[in-house]
């Protein structure tokens, strides 16, 4: 992705005073809060100069929409409209990461692909340097994530408009967006439940966290750790009044995300499976697409699942994708943040519903959370705890789901964890898988 320079950072970032060994943790939050160049000009040009068979194709330009409302947030709004937009069509609402714009999101992120294959309109906000110096989602500032009040109302106003612009359905409505995006997505789930029938959470974070920049950092890395109960009260507080149906939600999280912890993906989960009170155990679980994604479904309903989370292996942080033309393919790797992996944009279209069925099989057949083998990890307490597979109090670290005492919270401790069944680490004795 085009990254500014540093010479221009946001005027809200803070640096000066933090330790040495955490600096490198901070330099990767401010990418998601303030939209920070991290990325020296001779890697950024190696960037986009790499690969030149997944640089993607033209793109045709999305359509600007005009006077869409109020539009107290300040946002651009544009559509990609399918040559054949059926009468009550669904819509998809797509939200870019930082320093990223509509078009950018949608040349690489596949979604286009799929709303051209099944019939979906697509709408593509945008938010602008005036809003946030680098272009994120202000997904941190009160004034912006509550319900009717800034850049989440500006959202709001573009799916009504598309019902009476387009003629799409309003309880056909979801929303999805990319890291600073994955985090306003959650916003608009919170503050808008009723409009949305579901959303995808890309490398995002837990709906109520931040409430400005310097608290994003420690939500950002190593993450918050609350408990199920605490994270769901934050979402009825967005909007007391409603009582349900909540939206089902999808999150998808890189393994090796340095940007965003992976354990943001675990308090997703507990946070909008305790909206639909269920526990934090999944009801299935199997792998997706040649890198073995791997999901797990809460819920009783299969191929119905009111949260699943599913965890890429081997990628940092970015939207997973997988160029090419086949029927599970999609988006391009040009830029920075769309990773070659799996294309999750295939797979958030069938959450969604939008696929004509949801209960396409995966790729391996769904099995019970205690016969599925072990994955293991192997890291000091620290990195544990930064990728969610431990919390921290007391200056100890302790192992998330069995609550074993791992040592001291620092770089020199190192353990090898074993997460059976999904969410639940256990100190590794003898093989492991």
């Amino acid at each position: 992705m085009p990254y500014v320079t540093p010479s221009h950072p946001a005027p809200a970032r803070r640096r000066g005073g933090r330790r040495s060994r955490f600096l490198s943790a901070l330099a990767a939050a401010v990418t998601l809060a303030t939209g920070a160049a991290l990325v020296p000009p001779a890697a950024e040009a190696q960037a986009a100069t790499a690969a030149p068979a997944t640089t993607p194709r033209a793109a045709a330009a999305l359509e600007r929409v005009a006077n869409f409302g109020a539009n107290p947030g300040a946002l651009t709004m544009y559509v990609h409209r399918p040559a054949a937009l059926p009468a009550g069509a669904p819509v998809v609402v797509a939200l870019h990461g930082c320093t990223q714009s509509a078009q950018l999101y949608a040349d690489n992120s596949g979604l286009n692909t799929f709303a051209d294959r099944h019939g979906f309109l697509v709408v593509y906000a945008e938010t602008t340097t005036a809003n946030n110096a680098n272009k994120c989602f202000n997904w941190f500032q009160p004034g912006d994530t509550r319900r009717g009040q800034g850049e989440a109302a500006s959202i709001r106003q573009m799916v009504a408009h598309t019902t009476t612009a387009y003629g799409t359905d309003p309880a056909k409505a979801h929303v999805t967006g990319l890291s600073a995006g994955g985090a306003m997505t959650s916003v608009m789930l919170a503050a808008y439940p009723e409009v949305f029938a579901a959303g995808a959470v890309v490398a995002g974070i837990p709906y109520g966290c931040g409430v400005d920049v310097v608290s994003a950092f420690s939500c950002m890395s190593p993450g918050a750790d609350r408990t199920p109960a605490a994270w769901a009260q934050a979402v009825r507080d967005a909007h007391p009044a409603f009582a349900g149906p909540w939206p089902r939600v999808a999150i998808w999280h890189g393994d090796n995300d340095a940007t965003v912890a992976p354990r943001n993906a675990d308090e997703l989960r507990d946070q909008w499976t305790a909206v639909h009170g269920l526990g934090q155990t999944p009801s299935r679980t199997s792998t997706l697409g040649p890198d073995n994604t791997r999901r797990s479904e809460y819920g009783p309903t299969p191929g119905q699942a009111a949260v699943e989370v599913n965890k890429v292996p081997g990628i940092g942080h970015g939207t997973p994708v997988a160029p090419g033309t086949g029927p599970e393919q999609c988006g391009a790797t040009g830029t920075q943040h769309f990773i070659a992996s799996i294309c999750s944009s295939y797979w958030i279209t069938r959450f969604f519903g939008l696929a004509g069925t949801t209960t396409e099989p995966p790729t391996e057949p769904p099995v019970d959370p205690p016969t599925e083998p072990a994955a293991c990890w192997t890291a000091s307490n620290y990195e544990h705890v930064r990728a969610g597979r431990a919390t921290t109090t007391g200056g100890y670290a302790y192992a998330k789901g069995s609550g074993q005492n791992l040592g001291l919270y620092n770089t020199f401790v190192t353990h090898t964890l074993k997460e059976s069944p999904a969410g639940h680490y256990t100190i590794a004795t003898g093989s492991c898988t």
